[in-house]
């Protein structure tokens, strides 16, 4: 009702143009980002996995901590991979959000991508650009990203934005994709990164709105049922995460922003079978993205403060939980908007006045094409607003110790971060000199199953691949890149499987291959 689809621009391909949005600073455009701000406080605070106490987020340490950080898309959309790839290294991306003093990657994605071979479109690789991420699936890409973001000492949270590329759903479920499906994914993921906190939270599902309810008991549309159903499979799976839960858009005849109403969380809250998980997510925008009728209240913006306690800041001043603003932004192009951020900052409480005993956030968006609100970064992929960064100078937050707190996995290694590993042995089976056939065998040396797999090696000849059966491929020069088929990509911890090919000619000998795991 409220919202207009944001994430429209870019979703189809790299070349899709972006929107130059003109922006104007306002009292603020002096302000400098705070590129030190991650120096701020305890350092050491953030390691391991998180829980809550009252309203505040606690690291396993008993330390607070306060998620201020940025949202970067692509994942959910047709690319099917994060944005801005096709300009620039993952790498730099991270490296960037760190010196500007983000310490969290809220990282939406669509179920499309858990779909087996589900690849990531428009990523470069000119020039060294994402060299590490040639060949894999989307899930081995976010594989990669989670780790290097926890070797760098950047949080992630998952964001389940779409239940596919299409566009946004009301509810947590389609025809397509069933709840069922939804909470396999969700426990897919939660089993995935299982022992590693670089990945702290999942937040279940993006913005639901008319016709989901809060609280009427109706299983097809109470959305807060679902989020306790969805919660308890996650932490079934991986008992550590935090459960994120987003508001809908009317309750008792109260409309507001899709995902902004947390008023029935005073009478109905989440109850999960895991204390101390539930962080409950507000979104909220300006004039760019929709009209509100506060906007234009003569009391505007010292109205602001009511409006929010009302749909979710209370929850916060009660003690009953901590609350994490998961989306605002704003093109900053009229004063309204610009006033708006003022306000809405002062009111997630500054970092050198109350510390980590604050609202938690993420910014939208690090991309600059996000339609209309635009991004910290401007259409080049590159150059920083600095107007729009500096808004968020106050409510920065200290940084995280690198790893997480825990072993990230090796960032060269697009397997699941911690145990999974395999091994390959390449057998030829039959040579009879202008041709020949091999097979590959795959075994999990690690300790946890793998959910897919992949094998490189280098011929020293010319060598090609004629035909492959239980995996595809691809082949750059003497270089052979084999990824798993759907049906032989799980394989129990000790297990093997194998993949087979004819190739031409004959007469190459054995090369050594690489074998990497997820």
């Amino acid at each position: 009702m409220f919202r207009s689809l944001r994430r429209t621009l870019g979703a189809l391909c790299a070349a899709a143009a972006v929107l130059a949005l003109p922006l104007t600073g306002g009292a603020h455009a002096a302000t400098a980002p705070q590129a030190g701000a991650a120096d701020v406080g305890t350092a050491a605070a953030g390691a391991g996995y998180w829980h809550t106490n009252g309203r505040q987020i606690l690291d396993a340490s008993g330390q607070s901590v306060r998620i201020a950080g940025i949202n970067w898309f692509g994942f959910e959309t047709a690319n099917h991979v994060t944005h801005g790839l096709w300009a620039r290294d993952y790498k730099s991306m991270i490296d960037q959000m760190k010196s500007l003093g983000y310490n969290t990657i809220r990282m939406p994605y669509s179920d499309d991508i858990l779909k087996p071979g589900t690849m990531p479109d428009s990523v470069n690789h000119s020039d060294g650009k994402n060299a590490d991420l040639q060949g894999l699936t989307s899930l081995q890409v976010l594989d990669r990203i989670v780790a290097y973001a926890g070797q760098s000492g950047l949080k992630i949270i998952l964001d389940r934005h779409r239940p596919d590329a299409a566009g946004q759903s009301a509810l947590w479920y389609t025809s397509a994709v069933p709840e069922t499906t939804w909470i396999t994914n969700l426990k897919a993921l939660a089993t995935r990164y299982k022992g590693n906190p670089t990945v702290v939270g999942i937040d279940l599902h993006n913005e639901p709105h008319d016709p989901a309810c809060w609280g009427c008991g109706d299983t097809a549309r109470d959305w807060r049922l679902a989020a306790q159903r969805a919660g308890n499979a996650v932490l079934s799976v991986n008992p550590d995460l935090l459960i994120l839960v987003e508001g809908v858009q009317t309750h008792n005849g109260v409309s507001g922003w899709w995902g902004g109403n947390l008023m029935g969380v005073a009478q109905y809250p989440v109850q999960l079978d895991v204390a101390n998980r539930v962080v409950y997510s507000a979104h909220d925008y300006a004039t760019s993205v929709a009209q509100q009728s506060w906007f234009s209240d003569p009391a505007f913006p010292a109205n602001m403060p009511g409006i929010w306690d009302k749909y979710w800041g209370y929850i916060f001043k009660q003690n009953i939980a901590p609350v994490w603003v998961g989306e605002f932004g704003t093109t900053l192009q009229s004063t309204v908007d610009q006033r708006w951020l003022a306000a809405l900052v002062t009111y997630l409480r500054s970092t050198s006045t109350y510390g980590n005993d604050s609202f938690h956030w993420t910014f939208w968006s690090w991309n600059p094409n996000s339609g209309d609100t635009g991004g910290i970064l401007k259409d080049d992929w590159q150059t920083v607003d600095t107007v729009k960064d500096g808004y968020l100078a106050s409510v920065k937050a200290p940084g995280f110790p690198a790893g997480g707190g825990g072993d990230p996995g090796d960032p060269g290694d697009p397997g699941d971060p911690g145990t999974a590993a395999c091994a390959a042995a390449y057998t030829v089976t039959n040579d009879w000199g202008s041709g020949f056939n091999a097979e590959v065998k795959v075994t999990n040396t690690g300790t946890t199953a793998i959910g897919s797999w992949k094998v490189t090696w280098t011929w020293p000849g010319a060598q090609r691949v004629t035909n492959m059966w239980n995996a595809s491929h691809t082949q750059s020069g003497a270089t052979v890149t084999a990824t798993n088929a759907a049906h032989n990509g799980s394989v129990a911890a000790g297990g093997s499987t194998s993949l087979g090919f004819g190739g031409a000619p004959g007469g190459g000998g054995v090369p050594s291959v690489s074998c990497t795991a997820a």
